[in-house]
């Protein structure tokens, strides 16, 4: 993370909810799925806590909440500390997880995998969900083939790898193992006030002027590319 200005900003600022559609969204996939108290579920690259908090409240469910980033995972602690939940906090890295096989009913990554290396992340989510586990994704999309002049400010800000299409995601969650893999298209909201579409903050007592800007940048690369950048629910199962 501390190469990375956009994901260093993010932590600065304790930006929870800093994926496409917010807590909105992640209630709407979980909302459909059979939770129940016995489950164990692993929130990776967790931030501050805001979904794994929401998990853990209304579920009544074991919930480990990983990052690599100890500011996020300071956060975190503080979150779950106020609501007094016992989650699991573990500083951690995705691509490399030190939980043994077959331990986890369900996976939830948010806006996360495209930091890493995609594929080796995948696989180790792969390794240590249950048989019958269940993988959720949610991720930016490529709608449509961008020359590289076009996709070189946005690889460069957000400092990852490279930009997948649908198609592309869908392959390297194929090529994992999972064959069951449904990628579905979420409208957001506009109009309402609603606080679950709203980021919270958990702001760091020292803050460089220049986080903000980062913040601001990402805001403008969002709306100059709204058309050719999108993002996807990934469902994924064996």
């Amino acid at each position: 993370m501390e190469n990375n200005r956009y994901l260093k900003a993010l932590a600065l600022m304790g930006v929870g909810g800093a994926h496409p559609g917010g807590l909105h969204l992640t209630k709407h996939i979980l909302a459909r799925e059979e939770i129940n108290a016995n489950m164990t579920i692993l929130d990776a690259g967790c931030g501050t806590g805001q979904t794994a908090a929401y998990i853990a409240d209304q579920f009544q469910c074991r919930v480990t909440a990983l990052d690599n980033s100890e500011m996020m995972l300071e956060k975190a602690r503080e979150r779950f500390s106020g609501k007094n939940l016992p989650i699991d906090i573990r500083q951690g890295n995705i691509e490399n997880l030190s939980y043994r096989d077959d331990l986890f009913n369900m996976v939830v990554f948010e806006s996360v995998l495209a930091f890493t290396d995609i594929s080796r992340s995948i696989a180790e989510c792969k390794r240590v969900l249950k048989p019958d586990g269940v993988f959720y994704a949610i991720e930016m999309v490529l709608e449509k083939k961008l020359p590289e002049h076009e996709l070189k400010p946005i690889i460069d800000f957000y400092g990852i790898a490279r930009l997948l299409t649908e198609a592309e995601w869908r392959d390297l969650f194929s090529a994992a193992g999972f064959w069951n893999v449904r990628a579905e298209v979420f409208n957001l909201p506009f109009g309402d006030v609603d606080l679950d579409n709203t980021r919270d903050f958990l702001l760091s007592e020292t803050i460089d002027d220049d986080m903000f800007d980062i913040l601001q940048e990402h805001e403008q690369l969002t709306a100059l590319y709204a058309e050719q950048l999108g993002f996807r629910i990934f469902r994924c199962s064996v």
